[in-house]
């Protein structure tokens, strides 16, 4: 694995109806470890299921064995800036681009889904769209100011006017229909 980086055996213990016929077991499942990968605190695990590897096994091949590997993932997501009460004002009232403003919660499943998104787009539209996200639980105020019962809520603000809003968890596509309405072409 010339240029591939690092190979690691990991030892794998027998299952237990596998151990009394085969009572010097070893398996082992070999894992590649990209050579970009710096130190083994930046490794994501991924499990992945081993097998015996003997001959006529295949209770145990079925069952397998958990082994975590090493790989590195690079993490593409794009983190969109916070708005609070105290900013609020000044990043999107007093904003000379429209604004869309995700509002979100860290223990909401589909905020976490729409974020990723929200990101692109604001790459996206970096210089005709600026995006925020206003955490609910800290800025329970506005969110209710503006009638979010649900979330995630994304509303878009121009010259400090609610224009639109989007609720819940959607495609990329119904984003970019609501935002081209109100950026500049």
């Amino acid at each position: 694995m010339a240029g591939a980086g690092l190979a690691v055996s990991v030892p794998i213990a027998a299952p237990p109806l596998a151990r009394a016929s085969a009572s010097a077991y070893t398996a082992r499942r070999v894992c590649a470890i990209p050579s970009s990968c710096s130190s083994s605190s930046s490794f994501r695990s991924s499990p992945l299921r081993a097998t015996t590897g003997l001959p006529g096994n295949r209770r145990a091949a079925r069952r397998g064995a958990s082994v975590a590997c090493a790989v590195h993932g690079q993490d593409t997501t794009i983190e969109v800036p916070e708005v609070t009460k105290a900013t609020w004002q000044s990043l999107v009232m007093e904003s000379e681009l429209p604004v869309l403003v995700e509002f979100w919660a860290s223990w909401c499943g589909p905020c976490k889904m729409i974020d990723p998104v929200v990101g692109k787009l604001s790459k996206d539209y970096e210089g005709k769209l600026k995006c925020y996200k206003l955490n609910t639980d800290e800025s329970p105020d506005i969110a209710s100011q503006y009638g979010v019962r649900s979330i995630p809520t994304m509303m878009i603000f121009k010259n400090g006017e609610k224009k639109d809003s989007v609720i819940g968890a959607v495609p990329e596509s119904t984003l970019t229909a609501c935002i081209e309405k109100f950026v500049e072409k």
